[in-house]
């Protein structure tokens, strides 16, 4: 019988099991040595995740509000009557190339000052408060009746001061190469 032998040998030994282990002064070594705790700067890192995470959102949230504006906008402008659209693209062009003209002839020559070139440039003031009307009301004839009565205006004047520069001082202007073989 092993075991009786082995529990035999237990009890008779056992003052030698029950020795103390080691003094307190090789503990005290132990844990000097031991490298102390980083909790601060765990902690640091950790307020900034969270501040890196509260920036990360509020950007994200930002784009999407603005992607959904612009894709609003797009869509409203989508519904808007494929006739005005076409006076749009065609007045546009137009009137851009009226602008070309103008700003062929020189300053001094054209006389208006900046504030009277910026309200000449298509999308002014006036255009901005008629586009925004258009897209709140897509479907109200007399705010498209208003754009287009607005290019209108806006080449009746273009015109007007081109034929007045014309008057002042003719453009000398290149003839391309294939305008010349015709």
């Amino acid at each position: 019988m092993p075991e009786k032998s082995f529990e035999d040998f237990i009890s008779q030994h056992r003052p030698d099991f029950e020795e103390q282990g080691p003094g307190p002064g090789i503990w005290a070594q132990l844990e000097k040595e031991l490298a102390p705790p980083k909790k601060g700067l765990v902690h640091m890192m950790g307020r900034h995740w969270l501040k890196a995470a509260a920036v990360l959102v509020l950007v994200v949230n930002s784009v999407m509000i603005f992607q959904f504006l612009q894709m609003k906008k797009a869509q409203h402008l989508e519904n808007v009557s494929p006739e005005l659209q076409d006076a749009k693209m065609y007045y546009t062009s137009q009137i851009e190339q009226r602008l070309t003209a103008i700003k062929a002839y020189p300053s001094s020559v054209v006389g208006l000052d900046s504030s009277a070139r910026k309200e000449l440039e298509l999308r002014n003031e006036t255009y901005q408060v008629l586009e925004t009307e258009l897209i709140q009301n897509p479907g109200n004839e007399r705010i498209k009746a208003a754009m287009i009565h607005y290019y209108q205006l806006k080449m009746d004047l273009l015109d007007k001061i081109l034929d007045e520069l014309h008057d002042k001082q003719p453009v000398t202007q290149k003839q391309p190469n294939y305008e010349r073989e015709i």
